[in-house]
């Protein structure tokens, strides 16, 4: 290998700088090992291969991202702001080469070379910039809106450890640092000089200014942003759009003074103080400090990112009075809605604008995407806290909230109980912030991200404020990016579709899958899909052998729920059932049960103790089951640990069914749910979120629904929901939740998994017990129809026919032409 790389190095530069040929890669990568990593072949690692690689896509993306800049700013085109507190990107060189249209001159570069193109994809460190779904739809929407050629910056914040990476030690889920940065990131450029001001804390006071009264904000603590920029290119375009995150950064980073004097600490304080902000992805926020941490990420980097776009108006224009003009600013949830209150700070404090004219602008610059019907998961901040860290947003706050209520109360002429449900401060429970509220209000446009949310956001969250504002209201189904998870997840079946379609042109178009509907009772379809299908559970088998000690029949039906553990995600409901089926199969041995394996894969947030049970029961009842030998491999139970993006993509190819079970009216869209579709798995699930709308597109004969609906569960809710009564009238269910009760799964201890079996039977908040007979029932289904392959096997082909609608290029699109109101700029490269 070494001697192919070092007689290349004396071959001189024949080739264009950031050319697309074989020649041209080979010698671009030669060039960045021997000049960026300063090695030579034979001391090179497999880790600078892999910089070298990466740095050699990277000038390939930066010469389009330039040229694009430079379009965009000659086009004046209107520009969307996606503010996210997560982007979960994924490693970038495969989706690179694939955006580029490169993989397979990129492999055979790499052949030439002596090098394993797929050794060197796996040194790739996955950022540590999101967590799951929230962050995912983020970085699929990038990807989509490049793609289109949609002129575009994504903003958030460039955290320096992850949320965690997750082990499994005797069956508990254990926390490790996600030190993702530790080796460098070849895809990001540090901007230095491109830093701003953010203050905390303070106070406020009155001052003159040539006869306007203006408020002056005078902070006990100012830190610097300072950017960080990484191109998205699209796929198959030459347009590369923009991810900016910031870092935080104290002003002055050494005290020189007090390190003179012997205070060490002191002298690097300040420094340590404003780098906690940008350190780590969701800090606990069980206690003040974390919730008081998490309220400065967000308002750090809103602040930031304004300031970035008002710089960039202003420095184009001379003025920020058109400023919505320029740019439509989408809010990801309620972690950026603070951007309401600073926008106006930003337009009345540093650009001198008296409040309406601000208001205006402010109002017609953002939407607001609600991701979640869960009390819990709307935030809120208490006002002490927000006016401590934030005095003078919060001022602006309550003059919003001010002039918002004598809005409502004029419409709704006596009606005082809206007036307190709909303000922007609650004062029910102690005086709290709703960002969901401030959202709302500061906001031309609010959407949720399934048709059933987004009904249900208009008739319970936010029924108040459809009622005032209808028009504002709309729906844009999530999506997920088929570049990422068929094209590079799974490349057999990319591979096949392209073979039966007779062009790739559904990479960019998932709507033409439909044409595969003609061949679903093709035999010859039939023989390549179960080989790709057989091909991906091998791969996960051996990988599930090396890291989870499991190493399933791939023969066997690959039985997978695998999100963030939750819950109203309801993971323990399809333990349960592998209860129930392990003690049908201890009380009659020679049942005919078709073989199964469970395979479970999320993590649970470090301080949701319940959450943490669920995994150490799914890995307790894994160890007895998997060890059983009078089960003889019928049942197999394996929990995948650490599940991210990467190995998201060689999960979802595997799956021949996909649990989708939360209660009916909890989840807001998922996107788990499409990406395994995609890949031919069946759904099993209830009628919610995007569930809906998937059973909807593929047909009911090929989804497995069981469940409750919304509207029952409400009523369940309503009447004073008994869930003892579900136990005691269903024998199985009382055996099952007894047997854990009993200590077989927890070596005798009868109390371990007490507080999640008492929950259960007392509270049931996610009426596990009253779905349980229907989902038992619906899996014997399942069962029967795995026993005839072929029929199965149309069933799969079906599900990724008439996926179409759940591309984030179409949901790109409904955000364009219903919110945004942005046109495509190809880029002029």
């Amino acid at each position: 290998m070494n001697t192919v790389v070092q007689s290349d190095l004396l071959s001189g530069h024949e080739h264009t700088r950031t050319g697309l040929s074989q020649a041209a890669l080979k010698q671009a990568f030669i060039d960045n090992l021997f000049y960026l990593q300063g090695r030579f072949p034979e001391v090179a690692t497999p880790h600078d291969f892999y910089m070298a690689a990466a740095y050699t896509l990277r000038d390939r993306l930066l010469d389009r991202w330039v040229k694009t800049a430079r379009s965009y700013k000659h086009s004046q085109a209107r520009t969307v702001c996606y503010l996210s507190a997560e982007f979960l990107l994924g490693p970038h060189l495969v989706n690179n080469l694939i955006n580029l249209g490169i993989m397979d001159t990129a492999r055979a570069a790499g052949e030439e070379l002596g090098l394993d193109l797929d050794a060197i994809v796996q040194e790739e460190e996955e950022p540590g910039l999101g967590n799951g779904g929230l962050g995912r739809l983020a970085a699929c929407y990038l990807d989509s809106l490049a793609t289109l050629e949609i002129p575009a910056i994504g903003y958030g914040i460039r955290y320096e450890f992850g949320i965690f990476d997750q082990t499994i030690e005797n069956g508990w889920q254990v926390e490790h640092t996600d030190a993702w940065l530790r080796n460098g990131n070849p895809w990001e450029i540090y901007r230095p000089k491109l830093r701003f001001p953010v203050k905390f804390g303070g106070h406020t006071q009155q001052y003159d200014d040539d006869g306007h009264l203006r408020i002056r904000w005078i902070p006990d603590l100012v830190i610097e942003g300072r950017a960080y920029d990484t191109p998205i290119l699209g796929y198959g375009v030459n347009n590369a759009n923009l991810l900016r995150l910031w870092s935080a950064h104290a002003t002055q980073s050494f005290n020189f003074q007090s390190f003179n004097t012997g205070d060490y600490y002191g002298a690097v304080r300040a420094k340590v103080e404003a780098e906690t902000i940008s350190k780590i992805l969701y800090p606990n926020d069980e206690p003040e400090a974390g919730k008081e941490l998490r309220l400065k990420q967000q308002y750090f980097f809103v602040s930031c990112s304004l300031q970035d776009m008002l710089r960039l108006q202003f420095n184009t224009t001379g003025s920020v009075e058109k400023f919505h003009e320029k740019y439509s600013v989408q809010l990801n949830d309620t972690h950026p809605a603070v951007a309401v209150a600073e926008l106006m700070r930003l337009l009345i404090d540093d650009y001198k604008m008296t409040w309406d004219p601000a208001w205006e602008i402010t109002r017609h610059t953002f939407g607001y995407t609600n991701h979640t019907l869960l009390p819990e998961a709307l935030e809120t901040w208490s006002v002490e806290l927000f006016g401590r860290i934030l005095p003078r947003p919060l001022e602006i706050v309550y003059e919003i909230n001010r002039c918002f209520l004598d809005e409502v109360r004029m419409r709704f002429l006596g009606d005082e109980s809206r007036v307190a449900r709909m303000s922007i401060i609650d004062e029910t429970q102690g005086r709290r912030v709703r960002m969901a509220h401030l959202a709302t209000v500061g906001s031309f446009a609010v959407n949720g991200v399934a048709a059933m949310h987004s009904e249900l956001v208009k008739s319970t969250i936010l029924k108040d404020f459809h009622d005032l504002w209808p028009e504002k209201f709309h729906n844009v189904t999530n999506g997920v990016t088929p570049r990422r998870f068929i094209v590079a997840a799974n490349p057999r079946l990319a591979t096949l579709l392209t073979e039966r379609l007779g062009s790739d042109a559904w990479v960019r178009d998932l709507s033409l899958l439909r044409s595969l509907e003609a061949h679903a009772d093709d035999t010859g379809l039939h023989a390549d899909w179960q080989a790709v299908k057989t091909a991906a559970k091998e791969d996960l088998s051996n990988w599930l052998g090396k890291h989870a000690g499991v190493t399933p029949d791939p023969a066997s039906l690959f039985d997978v729920q695998a999100k963030r553990i939750h819950e109203y995600k309801r993971q323990h409901l399809n333990v349960l059932h592998i209860v129930t089926l392990y003690q049908r199969l201890k009380a009659n041995p020679h049942l005919d049960l078709p073989p199964r394996t469970f395979i479970f894969g999320g993590k649970a947030a470090p301080g949701y103790f319940m959450a943490k049970l669920i995994i150490k029961l799914i890995n307790s009842v894994a160890e007895v089951i998997n060890r059983d030998p009078q089960i003889n491999g019928t049942l197999r139970v394996a929990f995948m640990p650490d599940f991210s993006v990467k190995n998201g993509q060689r999960l979802y190819p595997a799956a021949d069914l996909s649990e989708q079970i939360s209660l009916a009216g909890k989840e807001a869209s998922g996107t788990g749910n499409m990406k395994f579709s995609m890949n031919g798995a069946l759904t099993i699930g209830t009628l919610d979120g995007a569930n809906v709308e998937i059973r909807e597109e593929v047909g009911d004969e090929n989804f497995f629904l069981f469940g409750l609906t919304a509207e029952q569960a409400q009523r369940h809710q309503a009447q004073g929901y008994r869930p003892w009564e579900f136990r005691h009238e269903s024998e199985e269910l009382r055996s099952a939740l007894d047997l854990i009760d009993s200590g077989l799964f927890s070596h005798g201890d009868k109390e371990l998994f007490r507080p999640l079996t008492n929950s259960l039977i007392q509270y049931d908040p996610f009426m596990v017990l009253a779905d349980y007979e229907h989902y038992v029932s619906r899996q014997s289904e399942v069962g029967h129809a795995w026993r005839d392959r072929e029929h199965w096997n149309r069933m799969s082909i079906l599900n990724v026919a008439r996926m179409g609608k759940f591309s984030s290029d179409r949901s790109i699109r409904d955000y364009c032409e219903q919110i945004w109101k942005v046109q495509p700029a190809p880029a002029d490269v």
